[in-house]
């Protein structure tokens, strides 16, 4: 089925956009956003969506600057987005970010993308929690500034997947050594980061030539500075999966499906 039939029938269950938690902004496609064929870029879609997040939660007065303050730091542990249609360099979106689910010790927060004719390009799921920054411990989110009900319905309700490919079944395609330029604000490597590497294991050609659908992500652990990762591929009938390493733990595994 054409990604814009199933955007238009996507439309008619997501209601409309009035809860007070629901944090909409007019973003613009811009160059820094873009791929080679000047759609928004499939990393570049997730940090869009990480940066209306980190709005989000900043209007709630519950984002990762306030919440250092107070002695805790977020972890977000997966993502999965569904794909429509990816807009071009210059058009303007709307993008709302809202809390669906806290169910205490984690948090659900659904993202929806929309054109300028209300047609749905994308709607994601990411699961975080909140560790303290001392103990690495996880906190409840009942003893932080966060929303505990009165949630917006949610737009994606499939559930995360368990990535059950053997370790065999998997073949190195190259390694990659973490730089300054990689790290984020809590001096691990940057979430975004994790999907760069991954899609390298695809060619541009082949990025060009076959239109995203379905994107999940999971966090399996830290990496740092310096340290060499291996980046890890396999293809199977429902998609392909990546999983990346350091040494021997996985740190990070993701599907995609065109």
């Amino acid at each position: 089925m054409p990604g814009s039939t199933i955007s238009s029938l996507f439309n008619d269950i997501i209601p409309p956009m009035t809860n007070d938690k629901i944090y909409s902004q007019e973003r613009s496609i811009s160059s820094a956003y873009i791929d080679s064929g000047l759609k928004l870029g499939i990393a570049q879609a997730v940090l869009m969506v990480q940066d209306n997040l980190t709005e989000c939660f900043n209007m709630m007065n519950c984002d990762g600057i306030y919440y250092r303050e107070l002695g805790y730091f977020w972890v977000f542990t997966k993502s999965k987005f569904k794909f429509f249609k990816r807009p071009h360099w210059r058009e303007t979106i709307e993008a709302s970010t809202f809390t669906v689910q806290n169910s205490g010790l984690r948090t659900n927060v659904n993202s929806i993308f929309k054109d300028k004719n209300g047609e749905t390009l994308l709607v994601a799921n990411q699961e975080a929690c909140v560790l303290d920054i001392e103990k690495h411990r996880p906190v409840p989110l009942s003893k932080v500034p966060y929303p505990q009900d009165g949630f917006p319905e949610k737009v994606f309700t499939e559930d995360f997947e368990k990535f059950d490919v053997p370790d065999q079944d998997y073949e190195e395609v190259y390694e990659q050594t973490i730089r300054s330029s990689n790290i984020d604000m809590s001096h691990h490597l940057n979430n975004i980061e994790y999907i760069k590497f991954a899609l390298n294991v695809f060619s541009e050609k082949h990025l060009l030539n076959h239109e995203v659908r379905e994107l999940e992500v999971h966090y399996t652990g830290e990496s740092k500075e310096g340290q060499t990762l291996k980046i890890l591929r396999c293809d199977k009938a429902e998609g392909t999966y990546i999983k990346i390493k350091e040494s021997d733990r996985s740190v990070f595994e993701m599907k995609i499906r065109f």
